[in-house]
């Protein structure tokens, strides 16, 4: 810039494309911007002709459709392209256009224990949690990890619609459901997360022999969706973490977590997280993202 397991979903994701210097501009001048324009239109699907338009309005080109790099069209209106400053601001003040905002990179979170937040081991359960799904947007997942095994569990539920996408490292099982060129996590923060959301018991955990003790998610009998969207060379990318939330509204999840964020604040129009969070409660799911110190901030 992502074992006898057999079914975990995971769904990689990183907004990339090869452009072509245009004639006017030099390409180091352009930079990659997100283009918001709020809810999918009425009338039916999105046309990428009509992305490829506007591009020629701003970039006063035909072949500017060589600059788009991602349309967003499952859950909400927008695209990614490489503007110069310019063009941004021309195509920020065109009809049906929310926000032109740069292609960020966020910084990765962490959490304390669910013992800490008073849901202990033995709280009570209901049979329902191994319907609810849990998007887990990271980087990644080590789907041979324990808190991972899918030993009790039966296939996904029926409201599921997404899809497992393997590769040579990588094969999938009943829980999660959705460097390395595949949604495999080679940093641990993805599978820390995810296995804080709803990792199995494992007994006997420690590092090393050190600290031992249980280690558990707060809903282990719950399912995980893994959108890869934090990469070890690229970080975590505004417009990676939009596709994760155009793509997990549609797939069926209950649930969207994510612990990571900007260092500084952002208005809502610009902040992709509050952009897919708006999209998402929009379709009845829950988002839960991490806050970051006020010590990081001020």
């Amino acid at each position: 810039m992502a074992p006898p397991l057999s079914w975990i979903l995971l769904i990689t994701l990183a907004c990339s494309t090869v452009l072509v210097s245009g004639n006017a501009v030099p390409e180091e001048e352009r930079e990659v911007y997100i283009v918001y324009m709020g809810d999918l239109p009425k009338a039916g699907d999105i046309s990428i002709s009509s992305f490829h338009t506007m591009l020629q309005e701003v970039v006063g080109s035909s072949d500017a459709s060589q600059y788009l790099v991602h349309s967003y069209k499952r859950s909400f209106n927008g695209f990614v392209a490489k503007l110069t400053k310019d063009e941004m601001k021309r195509l920020s003040g065109m009809k049906g256009v929310v926000s032109v905002f740069p292609n960020k990179k966020m910084q990765l979170h962490t959490t304390r224990s669910w013992d800490f937040m008073g849901l202990p081991l033995k709280a009570q359960r209901n049979t329902t949690e191994s319907d609810i799904i849990v998007g887990m947007l990271d980087t990644g997942i080590w789907p041979e990890s324990a808190s991972f095994s899918d030993k009790g569990f039966g296939p996904p539920p029926s409201k599921w619609k997404g899809t497992c996408q393997t590769s040579a490292n990588f094969t999938c099982n009943n829980i999660p459901l959705g460097e390395f060129e595949s949604a495999r996590d080679a940093q641990g923060h993805g599978t820390h997360t995810a296995s804080t959301a709803t990792g199995g018991v494992v007994d006997d955990a420690s590092l090393f022999g050190i600290a031992s003790g249980t280690a558990r998610g707060g809903v282990p009998s719950a399912r995980i969706a893994v959108y890869k969207i934090c990469w070890e060379d690229n970080g975590c990318k505004s417009a990676d973490i939009l596709a994760a939330f155009d793509d997990a509204i549609v797939d069926g999840v209950d649930i969207i977590s994510l612990s990571l964020g900007a260092s500084l604040f952002t208005d809502y129009f610009e902040d992709p997280i509050a952009i897919g969070a708006f999209h998402s409660m929009k379709n009845g799911i829950l988002t839960s993202n991490s806050a970051v110190p006020l010590t990081e901030i001020f």
